[in-house]
């Protein structure tokens, strides 16, 4: 892994000046092949199907959770572009690796591997996040397959993808647990409308509309009523790697701060000199080592197939709240400069914010881990 997570520092501060200045769409889609053309987006994929070989790391049809987080943490050091557009390579296709027919995965992965396939992972609606069991969008079964109709939101590539992978409830109501199924459907099927809006640091989303579209038999992943199965592990595979994009951000903020207090004079001396910030900087310290061991302990876990649901909770709570206080105190030793648009720290303020939110929010770890802790993770 030392080798991999030298190989993708050295290419994120390279490719990261060359999407930086690029609108919002031609960004992500340069950042996807940069990341493809390097060899990265592989690493989403699992070796079986047409991704990296883990070198022992996992086993060859799932992928290494250890790969995905050296390589999150590398790209979030440098960009959040780089990033996003790598991950979400995996979590839109992840599902078609676990429920796919042969010919689908075939026909769809290794394309996704190469970059030649964007993936997106459709979700959340306006009244279902944390809660997958509150999904409404419908596929209503027909002679030739199915027919789908809702709305999600918060679709990563909604823009772009070529394909989603959609939960919908196929029996019962919304907040009942079953009932609820994965599909592969192509982003150019008839009746597919997508809205675009912005969010507080460049992501390509949007909410994306499903009016009656049409979705084959050979389209439907795993077995009808068990969706929520894969998309929960979905999530279970990849909620780590939000951690450690997460200490990425929090590496580079407190490398900018260490810069800027040594250099930075005040006073006649170096802001460094001063206690108060010395005493900062060395906690910013002992919070990112704290969730870089985390982030390792539930990597290793979920890799070797161990029971793992308190130590991904622990990482995801532990790394991003410590992010995102570690980018505060960075902004704040910049002063002015720290809430100035186009420095280094006030774009990693933006773009740490949603890593508390996005695939089981704080408060949804919190609750995980209370469950774990007092034994009620079942009931």
């Amino acid at each position: 892994m030392k080798a991999l997570r030298a190989r993708v520092a050295a290419f994120g501060l390279t490719a990261a000046p060359q999407i930086e200045a690029l609108p919002e769409l031609e960004s992500a889609r340069r950042a996807l092949q940069l990341l493809a053309d390097e060899g990265l987006v592989e690493w989403t994929v699992p070796e079986r199907f047409g991704g990296a070989d883990s070198n022992g790391h996992a086993p060859d049809e799932t992928v290494s959770v250890r790969a995905l987080c050296a390589i999150r943490e590398e790209l979030a050091y440098a960009s959040g572009m780089l990033d996003i557009m790598f991950v979400m390579q995996g979590l839109g296709s992840y599902a078609v690796a676990l429920g796919g027919k042969d010919e689908l995965r075939e026909r769809t992965l290794p394309d996704v591997a190469k970059g030649r396939l964007i993936a997106a992972f459709a979700l959340t609606e306006p009244g279902a996040g944390s809660s997958l069991a509150d999904v409404a969008t419908r596929a209503e079964a027909k002679p030739d397959g199915w027919r789908l109709t809702g709305v999600k939101t918060f679709i990563s590539n909604a823009e772009l993808a070529d394909f989603f992978t959609v939960l919908a409830r196929t029996s019962g109501a919304p907040g009942e647990k079953d009932g609820l199924t994965m599909f592969f459907v192509p982003a150019n099927r008839r009746g597919i409308e997508v809205r675009p809006f912005e969010v507080i640091a460049p992501h390509p989303i949007g909410d994306v509309q499903f009016h009656d579209v049409h979705v084959a038999e050979g389209e439907l992943l795993g077995e009808a009523g068990r969706g929520l199965e894969l998309a929960l592990a979905t999530l279970a595979r990849f909620r780590t790697s939000v951690a450690a994009a997460a200490v990425g951000i929090a590496r580079r903020a407190l490398d900018e701060s260490v810069r800027h207090l040594a250099q930075r004079r005040q006073f006649g001396r170096p802001l460094a000199a001063f206690q108060g910030l010395r005493f900062d900087v060395a906690e910013m310290d002992v919070r990112l080592r704290a969730a870089q061991l985390l982030v390792a302990e539930a990597a290793r876990a979920v890799d070797n197939g161990e029971p793992a649901t308190r130590e991904v909770a622990r990482a995801k709570l532990f790394a991003t709240e410590s992010a995102a206080w570690i980018c505060d105190r960075a902004v704040q030793h910049f002063g002015g400069l720290g809430v100035k648009r186009g420095e280094t720290v006030e774009r990693l303020y933006r773009e740490v914010r949603a890593l508390r939110i996005y695939e089981g929010t704080s408060e949804i770890q919190k609750l995980i881990l209370a469950k774990e802790i007092f034994g009620d993770a079942k009931s």
